[in-house]
């Protein structure tokens, strides 16, 4: 599967991605909500007009029909005053979910991030998935969740480095902060 960089054409497309693969969870969050597109495409939409945003790490899985497949982003987050990643949204639209998209998209942006020298990655998610990546409690590394409810959820992506890795309070990007369940 070719994963590439989003271009400014496909905005558009993620964002359709990230509310159809997000819409069952939206709807489990707020049952009496009025239609409305998840916090997550909010979120995905305040990190592009971010500081954070990082370009090379926005990144695409075409769908056979010349569309979008899924989507992931990794952007500027820290841990203490050290410069590191925070990912998500990653999301696969439900028509293409189950078929290896969503692994394709994580084996390429934790490949990118690497290569960019990035000492780790941390996300909040399901361990039993995440697990398949290298991601554990973020606590094993001494990195404390911005949240601490959080628990076993926020993980950390170690990469290998002659220093190691820092050790403190991961901060997301700002609008992490300002989207309530993220």
């Amino acid at each position: 599967m070719l994963i590439r960089r989003e271009s400014p054409g496909d905005v558009e497309a993620v964002r359709a991605v990230v509310a159809a693969a997000f819409a069952p969870y939206e709807a489990a969050r707020n049952p009496g909500r009025p239609d409305g597109p998840p916090v997550e495409v909010r979120l995905l939409d305040e990190l592009r007009a971010d500081p954070g945003w990082l370009p090379e790490l926005s990144l695409v899985a075409p769908a056979p029909d010349g569309g979008i497949a899924g989507h992931v982003v990794c952007t500027r987050a820290h841990v203490g005053a050290v410069p590191v990643l925070g990912l998500g949204p990653l999301a696969v639209h439900p028509d293409h979910q189950r078929r290896g998209v969503g692994s394709a998209l994580m084996h390429a942006v934790l490949g990118a991030a690497e290569a960019l020298g990035a000492p780790l990655v941390g996300l909040l998610g399901d361990p039993a998935y995440y697990s398949r990546f290298g991601f554990v409690h973020s606590e094993t590394y001494g990195v404390t969740a911005p949240d601490p409810a959080w628990g076993a959820h926020f993980q950390v992506r170690v990469f290998e480095r002659p220093v190691p890795p820092p050790r403190g309070l991961f901060i997301y990007a700002k609008p992490f902060s300002a989207v309530d369940g993220s």
